[in-house]
């Protein structure tokens, strides 16, 4: 009797350990399957982040060209500007007088070398002013 109590008992703990052992399984089975969910969702993530990067440079290397030409332009609107600064002889002459104004010189000179109406010479003299202030 005592060996079929043991029998028993021992078939008992068998069990025991089984369905402790099913329990733990399906745990980790469940564990497993929230990560690879996980892992599908992060991947997911990264596709659309990848394709936002995507469409970024797209926009950055258009951009990069618009302002490349926009440069090339401004370049070449300054090159043809200082073309024409020096096509126009009036041009030349408060040119002159401006640069005079820079250095330092006075109002009876600047009429008197650059053949500026007073009027105009202390306008030039009164705009440098300004723009040192």
């Amino acid at each position: 009797m005592l060996l079929y109590s043991l029998f028993g008992a021992s078939i008992l703990l068998g069990l025991v350990c089984l369905g402790l052992v099913v329990v733990n399984n399906n745990k980790q089975v469940e564990a497993l399957n929230n990560k690879q969910q996980q892992l599908r969702d992060t991947q997911q993530q990264l596709s659309i982040l990848r394709s936002e990067v995507a469409e970024m440079r797209t926009g950055m290397l258009s951009i990069g060209k618009r302002l490349v030409a926009v440069e090339e332009k401004n370049h070449e609107l300054a090159q043809l500007q200082e073309v024409q600064k020096y096509d126009d002889p009036n041009a030349k002459i408060y040119s002159r007088a401006v640069k005079m104004v820079e250095l330092g010189a006075d109002l009876d000179e600047i009429i008197r070398e650059c053949e500026l109406p007073r009027a105009e010479a202390e306008l030039l003299m009164s705009l440098h002013k300004q723009k040192g202030a």
